[in-house]
């Protein structure tokens, strides 16, 4: 990771049927606050999921941010009361989603790793910041 706040990171922010509504106005609170230019370091915010994906099992959506945006993201993942996991963006995907990665709001859940990038190749780092995935 870089020192100047500059490394590459992921939030990975489920909710289960009855939390949606925390989600949708989550989801919505983090893209106004990307395209007004409140969170300049906030890059991407994707699309609600409405079912499992990749080794995800629960509905989420996916933020890319820098290091630097990591307090005031967890600040409002932690507010909206979801879980989510909170990880950096290296080249090795399986250690990004486990050794790595912080769980914010609740235990982890169990994630297919048999989806996983083998190390060095994490196809997550050429796709991060893009919002056409």
């Amino acid at each position: 990771m870089t020192s100047d706040g500059t490394a590459p990171f992921h939030a990975h922010i489920y909710h289960e049927a009855h939390q949606r509504p925390a989600s949708d106005a989550l989801h919505a609170r983090l893209t106004a606050m990307m395209e007004s230019g409140e969170a300049p370091d906030l890059l991407m915010v994707g699309k609600l999921r409405e079912g499992p994906v990749g080794p995800h099992p629960l509905p989420q959506f996916e933020t890319h941010f820098l290091q630097r945006a990591l307090p005031q993201i967890l600040a409002l993942i932690e507010a909206a009361g979801l879980r989510a996991l909170v990880h950096p963006l290296t080249d090795d995907d399986l250690a990004d989603h486990t050794t790595l990665a912080r769980w914010v709001g609740g235990g982890p859940l169990d994630l297919d790793l048999s989806v996983m990038d083998p190390p060095g190749e994490n196809k997550g780092v050429p796709r991060f910041g893009r919002r056409d995935f």
